[in-house]
């Protein structure tokens, strides 16, 4: 029973994953697009960040209950979006594309000039959308093939690029297995390793500001750019101090309050490391892992293309997922120095 409704989320999930952004891109103003979408991700940083205080408070039940009510929380939030949905409107390029002009233009008046669907910034705006849709319907089909094809190959190599490294930035290694590497580091107590995995997914919610505030600022590229050197480095020091914890722990024959010293300094440092790359994932590889894909295509081929780069982004996750937990066990911080390699 648990595997199929773990099954029956996962195809909610994945639908989800693919039609939200390009939802997104298709009702945001294009100068806010970048924002919205970092909205999304912050949502999402919410919900990683409910779910670890979750577990920390359910960490102190004892028996079943410890684990069935995390799980049996997850109907909350479903009900809430079921509900809400039906005040969403229409993406007004899907109205347009299927000739519901009239109704994309009230549901513009409702996005861009609350309800002033006669503005001239609303008419102007359906002109562009028409004739785009128009255009593309002359010079373009829509097929998967069309993605494989001149100039769609490169958006979809680098649509699908991007959300295969989003994944082998090794983030979901920290946010699912951050426990193993606090355990190996030095932390004993179920309570202790759950505060420190809500503290975790409380750097993900407030790293993730900056991108909202200002990713349309500086653009995609400087941003990935910046967060990916922060990332390299931050492993790098990360896998180093895991080995010198590591070197120390083998060590210990003799138990000296120095040694002892040294072991805690080192694990402090080891769980600021963490810290330090979830934070600079947030505000880099994790909006913009969503944000680009969904901006690169033409309006003609964005679902299809979407439903490819998302469905990239899920293969590599369940990569890295399933290797993960062998990988920190057979080598712990070489499996850290790896993540750093592949994001130089």
């Amino acid at each position: 029973m648990l595997i199929a409704g773990r099954f029956v989320n996962g195809l909610a999930v994945g639908f989800l994953s693919s039609v939200v952004p390009m939802y997104q891109s298709e009702t945001a103003p294009p100068e806010n697009r970048g924002r919205m979408v970092s909205l999304q991700q912050w949502a999402i940083t919410w919900g990683i960040f409910l779910a670890f205080g979750i577990d920390y408070g359910c960490s102190f039940i004892k028996g079943p209950k410890q684990f069935r009510l995390p799980l049996g929380l997850q109907i909350v939030p479903s009900i809430i979006l079921l509900f809400t949905m039906v005040l969403m409107p229409f993406s007004p390029r899907w109205l347009v594309a299927h000739n519901y002009i009239s109704d994309a233009r009230r549901v513009l008046g409702r996005l861009r000039t609350y309800g002033h669907a006669s503005a001239p910034e609303v008419q102007e705006e359906l002109r562009l959308i028409h004739e785009t849709i128009v255009h593309e319907r002359e010079t373009m089909h829509s097929s998967y093939w069309d993605l494989l094809k001149y100039p769609n190959r490169r958006r979809t190599f680098l649509g699908c690029g991007m959300q295969f490294m989003q994944q082998f930035t090794g983030i979901n290694t920290l946010m699912l297995y951050a426990p193993t590497i606090f355990r190996d580091i030095g932390l004993n107590s179920i309570q202790s390793i759950a505060l420190c995995q809500a503290i975790n997914g409380l750097v993900n919610v407030i790293s993730t500001i900056p991108a909202i505030l200002w990713i349309d600022r500086w653009g995609r590229r400087p941003t990935l750019l910046v967060g990916t050197i922060c990332i390299i480095l931050f492993y790098l020091v990360l896998s180093l101090l895991m080995r010198s914890y590591s070197t120390l722990d083998s060590k210990s024959g003799v138990d000296t309050s120095e040694s002892d010293a040294n072991g805690r300094a080192v694990g402090i440092a080891s769980i600021s490391m963490v810290y330090l790359v979830v934070a600079s994932f947030a505000f880099s590889w994790g909006p913009c892992g969503w944000l680009i894909p969904s901006e690169i295509f033409p309006n003609q081929l964005r679902a299809k293309a979407i439903s490819i780069t998302t469905s990239t982004n899920w293969i590599a996750n369940f990569v890295v997922t399933l290797l993960s937990p062998v990988l920190l066990h057979a080598g712990g911080w070489k499996l850290i120095m790896a993540f750093s390699l592949v994001m130089a």
